[in-house]
Formats: C-alpha cells, sequence, structure tokens
C-alpha cells in the first residue's frame, strides 16, 4: 500500500524559520535510511503558506485567496509519499523519525487511494486511461491497449542476466541477413521476446519473425509461442540503444503503479516494424506488455 505522511506546519514554520543543521543532518540520515529500506516514494517541505494560495470551486466559479492562512494546525509543512505493506509498518517508521519542528509537532499518516477502491465505477477503460497518464508522467510514450494476435515467433534463443543483456544486439547480427526467406514467415516485422524470467533476474531472450509452423526453420532456429491477449503498447521514438532503459522504466516504475493486471508469466515482446531502420537505429519500435484477461 502507499501513504501519505503529512508533516503538520506550526508556528515556526508559518514563520518561515528554517531547519537547523543539525535537524537537517538528522533528517537527511532518517530519508537515507527510508531509500535504503526500499520504502520513500517521494519527499519534500513546503514553503509557508504566505506564499502560497487557495482556489475555492463554487458552481463554476473560481475564487482565488492569497495565504497566509489563519489555521495553523491544519497546514502541511511537508510530506512524503511511501510504500509499505501496512499502516502498522508506517506507523514504525514515523517513530522513529526525528522531530521536523523545533517545537511540539505533528505528523498524520494517510493511505493513498488504490484503484481497488473506487470499486465498479473505476471501468477498464478509466483504468487504462489513467495507467496512460501515470506512463506520461515517468517519461514514456503514452501506450495504447491492443489485442495481440496468437504468435509463433522463430529465431535464435539466449539466456541472459542483468549482468549479460547488453550482448543481445549480438544475438541479433547472428541472424540471417534475408529473414524473407523463412519458410512460412508472416509478415514483415521482426520480434525480440523476453520470455522464462526467473526469480533470480534471468531470462531468455529470442530474436526473429513470426511463423506459421515450427517446421523447415533455419539451422539453430527454435520457437516460441505468444498467446493471444491484451497488451499495453508503448512506442520507443529514440534510438535503439536506449530500448533497454524504456523497458526497464516500465517494468520498474510503471508497472508497479500502473494499476493494470500484468501477466508477468507471459512473453514480452520487442516489436519491430518495417519502418524501423537498423542502419539509424531509429523508428518503428514497440514494447509489448501483456495484460492479464
Amino acid at each position: 500500500m502507499k501513504v501519505m505522511v503529512i508533516v503538520k506546519a506550526t508556528r515556526a514554520s508559518e514563520a518561515g524559520e528554517m531547519p537547523s543543521t543539525e535537524l537537517l543532518a538528522a533528517m537527511g540520515k532518517y530519508n537515507e535510511e527510508l531509500v535504503q529500506a526500499g520504502i520513500m516514494l517521494a519527499g519534500e517541505g513546503l514553503k509557508p503558506s504566505s506564499q502560497g494560495a487557495r482556489v475555492r470551486f463554487s458552481g463554476t466559479r473560481r475564487i482565488v485567496t492569497d495565504g497566509p492562512f489563519a489555521e495553523t494546525n491544519e497546514l502541511i509543512a511537508g510530506f512524503w509519499l511511501w510504500k509499505v505493506n501496512s499502516l502498522a509498518e508506517a506507523i514504525e517508521w514515523v517513530k522513529r523519525c526525528p522531530n521536523p519542528m523545533a517545537e511540539d509537532s505533528d505528523i498524520e499518516i494517510r493511505p493513498v487511494v488504490e484503484a481497488e477502491d473506487f470499486g465498479d465505477a473505476f471501468t477498464p477503460e478509466l483504468r487504462e486511461q489513467e495507467a496512460a497518464v501515470r506512463a506520461r508522467t515517468l517519461g514514456l510514450s503514452a501506450p495504447t491497449f491492443r489485442q495481440g494476435p496468437d504468435l509463433l515467433i522463430a529465431g535464435l534463443n539466449e539466456s541472459y542476466g542483468k549482468d549479460t543483456r547488453a550482448k543481445i544486439p549480438q544475438l541479433w547480427e547472428r541472424l540471417p541477413l534475408n529473414l524473407s526467406h523463412v519458410q512460412g514467415r508472416i509478415g514483415r516485422d521482426a520480434y525480440g521476446v523476453c520470455h522464462a524470467a526467473g526469480p533470480d533476474g534471468r531470462f531468455q531472450y529470442l530474436a526473429g519473425v513470426a511463423v506459421s509452423s515450427p517446421d523447415r526453420l533455419p539451422e539453430g532456429f527454435t520457437t516460441v509461442k505468444v498467446e493471444a491477449r491484451r497488451h499495453a503498447v508503448f512506442a520507443h521514438p529514440g534510438h535503439v540503444s536506449t530500448l533497454p532503459a524504456t523497458i526497464d522504466t516500465i517494468w520498474s516504475q510503471w508497472v508497479p503503479e500502473c494499476g493494470l493486471p500484468v501477466a508477468h508469466g507471459a512473453p514480452c515482446l520487442e516489436r519491430y516494424t518495417p519502418e524501423f531502420d537498423p542502419g539509424t537505429g531509429l523508428g518503428g519500435m514497440e514494447v509489448w506488455v501483456p495484460l492479464e484477461e
């Protein structure tokens, strides 16, 4: 679960008094512990309300009020966004926090609303819309959502890990120069298929093309079956050398936060359309993330 940890304002924070060097050092050490524990997602301090404003909504009217605001104990002086296993865990971490103020202060913990909390009102279409927005905030292209067909991908396959995946381009270089001569080839696209990922971080990767049959393939070729299912499809507009960074962002940041049921055991595809230019390394690249039905 995600929680927002809210540091309530005090008289001193509203007066613009900055923390001491000792407190800054203590909070810095605490933040390092949060990061090392894999809990901290974000965190910032806020300037006094005298430097802010409020916008009141009343029907079609928008009424702007400049700060400062009187109710000091209800104002926010800073926040963290944490990912924790439970509210109890968040409470224990807050109890370890140095007092963020030079006087008595309060820290409030509020669970973040998850997609499941909206119930049936949060339709599959709205979930995908929200997931696309999250992708844009991460610097990714907004994904489209498509039903992928049954595919039989034939090509060269090797095992890789985080320490060896930089060698995947060498696998592509070993493919026959003229893949159009592959018996039963379907379409003009080429595919990179990441499959059979293990808990140790190792995975199988196949570079190849779609075929109609596993028979009469070139020597050394093997096949991977990709079942028809819905996918989140990300266009990669950059150079092919930056594709691994895009894939890392998708799986390490977008997938955990997208709110969609990702099929972790199904193959993930890289699709290279005829617009991909091997000479420049640009154009026609997509990443297909499998979704649960």
